[in-house]
């Protein structure tokens, strides 16, 4: 089994060598999305277990793109968010696995053999939440915005500039402006400063990470 791990911190890259050395033939890594992508076009790794919280474009925009380039990608992510939205988000996306980094390693051996063989696996405290939200039809607040509302939604909660979205993203400065406006529309958002109260507020970005980097200029005039 080939494996490309994804994640921004060392120390958990570290670990999941150490975890998948009876199990993988080759481990490649990669700290954030661009270098993801790159790396799975040129290695095509049997399964890739994905970060959701990277610096740049976030992993369920990295999700999106890899099930673009093979849409028989296998994908385990690996979060530290045990909550509803992203564990929602990441399987709508194309992932194939959910766990945070809570549970026992046996757990997480489980669920990298069980979605690299072809099978699902969902971690049971975030299974139990989805069959309940199943049931219940609860709505998120962020529930109404797409994939790509969201990742621009989580970027400006991390203080980056629209021209800068717009770069990471690969689209117009003004279709991320554009999109900003739906975003607030859909949300009752009345400024760019509101919407990144909501992103907090529904632990899109934690509060440090909404914290830095600053913005590198106040291209958005309703802040």
């Amino acid at each position: 089994m080939k494996v490309l791990i994804v994640d921004d911190h060392p120390i958990i890259r570290a670990g999941l060598r150490q975890l998948l050395a009876a199990e993988a033939e080759e481990m490649l890594e990669a700290e954030d999305g661009p270098l993801a992508l790159a790396m799975f076009r040129a290695s095509r790794p049997t399964l890739t277990i994905l970060d959701l919280n990277l610096p740049g474009i976030s992993g369920l925009e990295v999700i999106e793109r890899l099930k673009v380039a093979d849409p028989a990608a296998r994908i385990l992510v690996l979060s530290m968010h045990d909550d509803l939205m992203h564990a929602r988000r990441a399987l709508q996306a194309g992932a194939a696995g959910y766990v945070t980094k809570n549970p026992r390693p046996e757990e997480i051996i489980e669920a990298i053999r069980r979605v690299a063989n072809g099978g699902t696996y969902v971690e049971h405290s975030v299974a139990e939440e989805l069959v309940f939200f199943s049931v219940r039809r609860q709505a998120h607040p962020l529930a109404e915005l797409s994939t790509r509302e969201l990742e621009m939604l989580r970027l400006l909660a991390r203080g980056y500039s629209l021209s800068a979205i717009a770069d990471m993203i690969g689209i117009s400065q003004k279709t991320v402006a554009n999109s900003t406006s739906r975003i607030k529309a859909k949300l009752g958002a009345r400024t760019t400063a509101h919407l990144i109260t909501i992103a907090l507020g529904s632990g899109l970005v934690d509060r440090q990470a909404g914290l830095a980097p600053p913005p590198a200029d106040h291209d958005d005039p309703s802040l």
